[in-house]
């Protein structure tokens, strides 16, 4: 007996990916922003990561998939304000 309907799972598993992969930052974002220390962060790993989120967007927004630019989206923001903070108190 499944208590999810396998046709469901995939949108489950995506949503669930999708919530835990963005509020990821969060911890980062709201250390960085409490200390203003940012001199553990890599600035070259993050504007990496941006540009890669950023595509991540464009993908989103190309194949039409409100889920893959939503969390892409979130996830810009903050990766974005990150590394703002990197070069502001880096």
């Amino acid at each position: 007996m499944n208590l999810i309907p396998l046709q469901d799972l995939d949108s489950l598993v995506g949503s669930l990916a999708a919530i835990f992969t963005t509020a990821a930052f969060i911890p980062q974002l709201w250390l960085t922003w409490k200390t203003r220390h940012a001199a553990g962060i890599s600035l070259g790993m993050y504007g990496i990561f941006t540009t890669g989120v950023a595509l991540w967007l464009a993908y989103g927004l190309i194949i039409d998939s409100w889920p893959v630019v939503i969390a892409n989206a979130l996830t810009l923001a903050q990766a974005l304000f990150i590394l703002g903070m990197k070069l502001r108190f880096g």
